[in-house]
């Protein structure tokens, strides 16, 4: 029988969309439905552009090698095990006091000094992480891309190429994907595979099971005593928690894994845990008030943040995050000189977080130290491309008489940002330059 022509072409298009838009799960080994395949190299690319972005809107790294080597580990160990060990998995502490923990394609995992500080043990830590890996050789975050309004910036991340300044395409666009994936959160059932994937990878890592149940009780225990608004912003947002969830978690392990949550050769790690989270207990009280300060700050209380901001360096001396902030509340106020000390020292602490070094930038720029100013509003924008970093860095290279570079960047700005004061002073700019 001969097919009509019209439909032979309909059966063909179906057929070329089926081809190219399936992709197999390296997990169920089912294969899925894509709008856009998009291979393990180039997941992994996505990962490498969006995660260093990622890292820096949620406060930068937390500055303690010992610790961070020690969660590196235990995130490794669970990696070599997992369905994907030939990912370039980097495990991180972010300086955030919002429990929370992610995945980015292609092996990028991070955990919050916020959520860090709330566990016990090494088993527990190792169900947080290997969690977040199971979301990462389940492709979830790729499915999800795949399917929805990231897909466009996803390829666009994959095929631009960096621009002339800091403010370039790639790094504009690998911003955005990073703040869309860490907003973008999973279904119940994604969440639920990754559960038993985690305690999959937690007894093959030789960890007990029983340490991803303490877990789950501890976050049912959280949203059943009324989880404060760090947790609903946080963790409980883009990872949906239920009873439900932490019930099926129970059965699994215990069809799956009965003998080995009393056998001891599966361990907890407790005392080694604690030894390892030491110093960042005792910073806790200190980002307590840190973290009222922000709320002061956000409220239009400035005077009354900076003297809990100081406060809190009292409390936790020489963290950048808090002398970063202090610096930033003291320019809030207008007033420069006060400012100046702490954003020196914040960036001598920590020199690779974006909002020290565009503070400082500020405080040159005010101090007429045009030079200064640029060198720091360069890495501020290398580190985490801002349209306020940009505005002010066009501003900069202005008053150095780089008048082409100023434009580009005005430009640039005003593009990104047509509807904002920021991005509408860029473009009054650039119309003035031009009329020159």
């Amino acid at each position: 029988m001969r097919i009509p022509h019209t439909r032979f072409m309909l059966f063909a298009a179906l057929a070329l969309l089926f081809v190219s838009g399936c992709a197999v799960n390296p997990v169920t080994g089912r294969q899925e439905l894509a709008l856009f395949s998009i291979s393990a190299s180039q997941e992994v690319k996505l990962g490498q552009e969006a995660f260093p972005k990622a890292v820096q809107q949620m406060g930068g790294e937390y500055d303690d090698p010992t610790l961070a080597a020690y969660v590196n580990g235990v995130g490794s160990r669970l990696a070599k095990v997992a369905e994907r060990p030939e990912l370039p998995y980097e495990f991180k502490v972010l300086n955030d006091s919002t429990p929370n923990a992610f995945a980015l394609p292609g092996g990028f995992v991070a955990i919050t000094r916020g959520l860090l500080v709330n566990l016990e043990n090494e088993a527990q830590l190792a169900a947080v992480l290997g969690h977040e890996i199971g979301h990462v050789t389940a492709r979830d975050s790729v499915q999800g891309m795949q399917r929805g309004a990231l897909l466009n910036l996803g390829l666009s991340v994959l095929s631009a190429a960096t621009g002339s300044s800091g403010y370039g395409t790639l790094t504009q666009q690998a911003g955005q994907l990073a703040a869309g994936l860490l907003d973008n959160s999973f279904s119940r059932e994604q969440e639920r595979q990754a559960d038993r994937l985690g305690v999959d990878y937690m007894v093959r890592a030789g960890y007990n099971p029983r340490g991803s149940v303490q877990l789950q009780e501890f976050f049912y225990r959280t949203v059943e005593g009324g989880a404060e608004p760090m947790w609903l912003t946080g963790l409980f947002r883009t990872h949906p928690f239920s009873k439900e969830r932490m019930q099926d978690l129970r059965a699994y392990i215990a069809e799956r894994y009965l003998l080995q949550q009393n056998d001891p050769r599966f361990i907890f790690n407790e005392q080694p845990f604690q030894r390892a989270i030491a110093d960042l207990k005792k910073t806790s009280e200190g980002y307590e008030l840190y973290d009222k300060a922000r709320e002061q700050e956000a409220g239009g209380d400035v005077s009354g943040a900076i003297a809990t901001y100081l406060q809190a360096a009292v409390k936790a001396p020489d963290q950048a995050l808090i002398l970063t902030r202090l610096g930033m509340a003291y320019l809030h106020a207008g007033d420069v000189r006060a400012a100046r000390p702490h954003l020196v020292r914040a960036v001598q602490l920590d020199d690779g977080y974006y909002l020290s070094r565009l503070g400082l930038g500020m405080v040159y720029l005010e101090l007429d130290d045009v030079p200064g100013a640029v060198g720091h509003l360069e890495k501020s924008m290398d580190l985490l491309p801002t349209d306020r970093g940009g505005y002010l860095l066009a501003l900069g290279y202005e008053k150095q008489g780089r008048t082409a570079e100023a434009i580009d960047l005005y430009r640039q700005v005003a593009k990104a940002s047509p509807d904002s004061k920021v991005g509408q002073a860029a473009a009054q700019k650039v119309a003035e330059l031009q009329s020159r």
